[in-house]
């Protein structure tokens, strides 16, 4: 995307897996980036979703757990020079958003943001019917990239 490309590799080990991710096309710093992740890589995006003209790869992991919880590795091409890396704070940094949640989450790139959605669980741990979605932005932070909650809602 925009002259930058991305190569994402994972073993997918049962314990101990880890995601690399290289590129071609950055003017700086084409290095790799390699990270240990809990569980195995389900998929991976490439977006702009900040829409700066440079592009960043989201690669989705979901653990190997009984829940089968999921989680995000993103990085970001800084105008198209050199790769870092993207945070996305725990469910529970957001008010209500980790009720009821056991895992089970899918991941894709919309339209401007990054949703993520999973099914809401009750106290006894069945599932209510109900699923609970949520968007992120991707924003600049103190000291690099966040990917920010901006809107969560339940159907």
């Amino acid at each position: 995307l925009q002259g930058v490309t991305f190569n994402v590799v994972s073993p997918n080990e049962a314990s101990a897996n880890t995601v690399t991710v290289s590129t071609t096309g950055l003017e700086i710093d084409n290095s790799a980036w390699s990270q240990e992740v809990d569980g195995i890589v389900t998929g991976a995006e490439v977006a702009d979703l900040n829409v700066d003209g440079s592009p960043e790869v989201y690669v989705y992991v979901r653990s190997t757990g009984a829940h089968a919880k999921g989680s995000v590795v993103a990085y970001v091409a800084n105008n198209r020079k050199s790769l870092s890396i993207a945070y996305m704070a725990p469910l529970s940094d957001t008010p209500g958003a980790a009720d009821g949640y056991l895992g089970q989450d899918e991941f894709a790139v919309l339209e401007g943001v990054l949703g993520r959605r999973f099914p809401i669980h009750g106290d006894d741990g069945a599932l209510t019917g109900k699923t609970r979605q949520m968007q992120y932005k991707l924003a600049a932070g103190e000291a690099g990239w966040i990917l920010k909650p901006d809107r969560t809602s339940e159907f």
